[in-house]
C-alpha cells in the first residue's frame, strides 16, 4: 500500500498547502488534473493489471482509499481562496430567446450529454453545433464539453475511446454517429511561473499540448472564436454565454477571443479558420482580429502537415470554396499552401482553371453531390505537373514518361508541405495520366477509355481543362457526342481507317520486275484483304 500512499500523500500536502495560501487557478486546476490521473492510473495498474495486490479482498480497500482521497480532495478545494476576479460575465439565454428545441438535436448527443449529468457531471452541447442552430443552419455534427475527465467518460460509455496527444478526446459511439466529448480546459501554462512548461510551447508560440483541465468559464477563454464559446444545456434549454459570443452571432461578427497576435501564435491554423468561418456563416472578422493575420501568415509553415491538408479539406468542402480561395489571397494566407496558389493564381489561363473548378465544386456541394478530395487536389496541382511536364518534354524527354516524371515529381513536393493522404494519390494519377488519351481517338482507343473505373472523373476534367482554353473545345464537343451516341454511331465516328482489322502487315516480296507496278492504291488494296 506504500507505493499508493506515498505519492498521493504528497500531492495532498500539496494541495492543502496551496489551499491555505489561496492558491491560483493554475494551481488548482493543475493539481486536479494531476491527482485524477495519478488515482485513475493506479486503480487500473492495480486492480486490472493485478500487480500490486494479489487478494481479491483488497479490491475494496483501495477502493475505499481512493474514496477518502476524494472526500478529502472536495474539502481542500472547496475552501474560500483568493481567487483572480473574473475576466468574463456569465450570460444566460433562455429557451423563450434563443429558439433552440430539442428536435433539433441529435437523439445520440442527447443521450451522452444526460448520461454525463445523471452520473453527477456537468455536460453541455458546445462548438458550432450551437452557433449552426443559432443560425438557423443544421448541424454537421455536435460536440460536448463536461467537467468530466478523458477517463472517467470512458468508464461510463462502453462504445467509446480516448484520442489525441495535443488535446485528449474521448469519441462516443452511438450506433452510426460518434460524438466528441471533451474535458473543460484551463489556460496553458504559464513559461515565467513554471520553466518547465516551455516544453509544451514552440519557438513560435505554438502550443504543443494542452491537456490542462479546467472550469467551464476557462474552457470559454480557451476557445477560438466567441461564436464557438457557448454552452447549451439540453435539460435546462439554456445557453450559457460567457464572452458576448451570442450578441457577435446576432451581428454577424467573427471575433477571436483573447490577444489576437498570441492566439494565432498559440495554432496559427485559426489563421485559416477565420476565413473559412467568416465565408461560410457570411460574417465580417472584426478589425482587431484580421489586422495581424497577414503579418502572422508565415507561421502556417510550422503547422503539421496533416492538420493543414485538414483544414484546408474543409475549406474546399465547405460549399464556398471559391470564395474562400480569394479571400486567402486578399489576406496573403494562400502563399505556401499549395504550389499552384502561389503562381497558378497570378496567370489568367491557370486563375480560371481553378475558378471554373472550384466554382462548380461549389455548386455540386450545394446540390448534396459527391466531391472525390482526390479530384479536387488533381485540380489544384494540375497546373504545376503541366509545367514541369513540358519543361521535360523541351528537354527531350519523351511525352509518357515526361508526365509520370512530373506526376511523381509534384506529389512527392506536396506530400512534404500538405500530407496528402496516400490513399488519394491513385485517383489523382490516374486522372492526370488518362488525359492525353483523350486526344488519341484512333482504333479502339476510345472504347477501352470507356471502360475505366475513372472514366467519368478523368472526362470531367478534361472537360475542365477545355472550358479553361487550356484545350481546344473540338475534344469536349467531339466526346460528348461520342458518348450520347450508340455503338454503331460511334464507330462512324472514328477515322475510316482506324475501323480496320488489327493484325501483322504482310510483308510483300521485292520483285525488281514489278516494283514499278505497285503504285499507293495497289497497297493499301493488298492490306485490305
Amino acid at each position: 500500500m506504500m507505493r499508493l500512499a506515498e505519492p498521493a500523500g504528497r500531492l495532498l500536502e500539496c494541495a492543502g498547502n496551496c489551499a491555505t495560501r489561496g492558491m491560483t487557478v493554475h494551481d488548482r486546476t493543475r493539481l486536479i488534473g494531476q491527482l485524477h490521473q495519478f488515482l485513475q492510473t493506479r486503480y487500473d495498474h492495480a486492480y486490472h493489471a493485478k500487480r500490486l495486490f494479489v487478494k481479491s479482498t483488497n479490491k475494496p480497500r483501495i477502493l475505499s482509499i481512493i474514496a477518502m482521497i476524494r472526500k478529502l480532495l472536495r474539502k481542500v478545494f472547496n475552501r474560500k481562496t483568493s481567487t483572480p476576479e473574473s475576466l468574463t460575465k456569465l450570460s444566460i439565454i433562455t429557451s423563450k430567446h434563443h429558439g433552440i428545441r430539442s428536435n433539433q438535436i441529435t437523439s445520440c448527443a442527447l443521450k451522452i450529454a444526460l448520461n454525463l449529468q445523471q452520473a453527477g457531471f456537468s455536460a453541455y452541447l458546445v462548438g458550432g453545433a450551437v452557433r449552426d442552430l443559432l443560425l438557423g443552419l443544421v448541424p454537421k455534427d455536435f460536440d460536448v464539453a463536461t467537467n468530466a475527465t478523458p477517463e472517467e467518460v470512458h468508464k461510463i460509455f462502453r462504445r467509446s475511446r480516448i484520442i489525441g496527444r495535443r488535446f485528449r478526446l474521448v469519441h462516443v459511439m452511438c450506433g452510426a454517429e460518434t460524438v466528441e466529448v471533451s474535458t473543460f480546459r484551463g489556460p496553458s501554462p504559464d513559461e515565467d511561473e513554471n520553466p518547465a512548461s516551455k516544453k509544451s510551447i514552440d519557438q513560435h508560440g505554438r502550443l504543443l499540448h494542452d491537456n490542462v483541465f479546467g472550469s467551464q468559464e476557462e474552457d470559454a477563454m480557451r476557445r477560438d472564436f466567441t461564436v464557438n464559446a457557448l454552452f447549451y444545456d439540453p435539460v435546462k434549454e439554456e445557453i450559457l454565454d460567457y464572452l458576448n459570443g451570442y450578441e457577435d452571432i446576432k451581428a454577424k461578427r467573427m471575433r477571436i477571443i483573447g490577444d489576437p497576435v498570441q492566439r494565432f501564435r498559440e495554432d496559427p491554423i485559426r489563421l485559416l479558420r477565420a476565413v473559412r468561418l467568416a465565408i461560410k456563416l457570411d460574417m465580417q472578422i472584426d478589425a482587431e482580429t484580421a489586422k495581424p493575420i497577414g503579418d502572422l501568415a508565415p507561421l502556417l509553415q510550422n503547422v503539421p502537415p496533416s492538420r493543414l491538408f485538414d483544414e484546408m479539406l474543409k475549406l474546399l468542402l465547405s460549399g464556398h470554396a471559391l470564395a474562400c480561395v480569394v479571400e486567402l489571397r486578399m489576406r496573403g494566407l494562400h502563399h505556401g499552401l499549395l504550389p499552384m496558389l502561389d503562381v497558378i493564381l497570378e496567370q489568367p489561363l491557370g486563375e480560371r482553371f481553378i475558378t471554373i473548378a472550384l466554382k462548380n465544386t461549389d455548386e455540386r456541394i450545394r446540390q448534396n453531390k459527391p466531391v472525390s478530395p482526390g479530384f479536387l487536389f488533381a485540380i489544384l496541382l494540375w497546373h504545376e505537373v503541366l509545367s514541369y511536364w513540358n519543361s521535360l518534354q523541351a528537354s527531350g524527354e519523351k511525352p509518357l514518361p515526361a508526365l509520370f516524371e512530373a506526376m511523381n515529381h509534384i506529389l512527392s513536393l506536396q506530400h512534404k508541405k500538405l500530407a496528402i493522404p496516400r490513399r488519394f494519390d491513385a485517383v489523382i494519377q490516374e486522372i492526370w495520366a488518362m488525359q492525353p488519351r483523350f486526344e488519341a481517338r484512333v482504333g479502339r482507343k476510345p472504347f477501352r477509355l470507356l471502360t475505366h473505373p475513372r472514366f467519368r472523373a478523368a472526362y470531367d476534367f478534361m472537360l475542365l481543362r477545355c472550358e479553361s482554353g487550356e484545350l481546344s473545345t473540338e475534344f469536349g464537343e467531339w466526346w460528348k457526342a461520342f458518348l450520347s451516341a450508340d455503338n454503331a454511331e460511334r464507330e462512324k465516328m472514328l477515322p475510316k481507317q482506324t475501323t480496320l482489322k488489327k493484325g501483322r502487315k504482310k510483308r510483300s516480296r521485292k520483285k525488281s520486275s514489278s516494283i514499278s507496278a505497285h503504285t499507293p492504291e495497289n497497297t493499301i488494296d493488298n492490306s485490305d484483304t
